[in-house]
């Protein structure tokens, strides 16, 4: 199943561990990185030269300024929450296997997808699970930009409940 951007909601998310299914596919809307962009985000957040300074830049391996990996990941975080923002995460415990594969230039057209590869129940607290989820970021020739696998925390259906009775109690 692959399904596309959603408007971001401020609601409670509507599905919890066992709504999810492995093999869920998702794909947010396309976003197109300019230059402006990747020169403001690099100055403030990763002066690398050949990330803050187009002329510079134009002597690097790359020709040009490119987006750093941290300005990427941060645009991917905003794709996920179009596409994901309906699951009742925890909180998300750890990354594997980060690989920065394809520069990101300006002019190019990236968009993400992840797909759950695996659930697992928690063995200690039935409030929760884990979700595997394998992620991409994709750009306008089909090539992986940047790819990790994400490790997740969900409520499940009787933590959702008791995480809403707790916080009424204390209310």
């Amino acid at each position: 199943m692959t399904e596309t951007a959603r408007p971001f909601s401020a609601a409670r998310p509507s599905r919890c561990f066992e709504d999810l299914v492995v093999g869920e596919v998702r794909r947010s809307a396309a976003r197109t990185v300019s230059e402006a962009d990747i020169l403001a985000f690099a100055r403030e957040w990763d002066p690398q030269w050949f990330h803050s300074d187009a002329e510079l830049a134009r002597g690097s391996v790359f020709g040009e300024v490119v987006a750093s990996g941290i300005h990427v990941l941060a645009l991917w975080r905003q794709m996920d929450h179009e596409i994901n923002s309906d699951i009742d995460f925890v909180c998300g415990v750890g990354w594997d296997e980060v690989r920065m594969r394809k520069a990101v230039r300006a002019g190019d057209s990236i968009h993400v997808t992840s797909e759950i590869v695996e659930l697992r129940p928690s063995a200690s607290r039935s409030d929760r699970g884990t979700a595997i989820t394998r992620y991409a970021v994709v750009n306008q020739r089909g090539e992986e930009a940047v790819s990790f696998t994400s490790i997740n925390l969900v409520y499940t259906r009787s933590g959702r409940q008791r995480d809403a009775a707790s916080a009424s109690a204390s209310a």
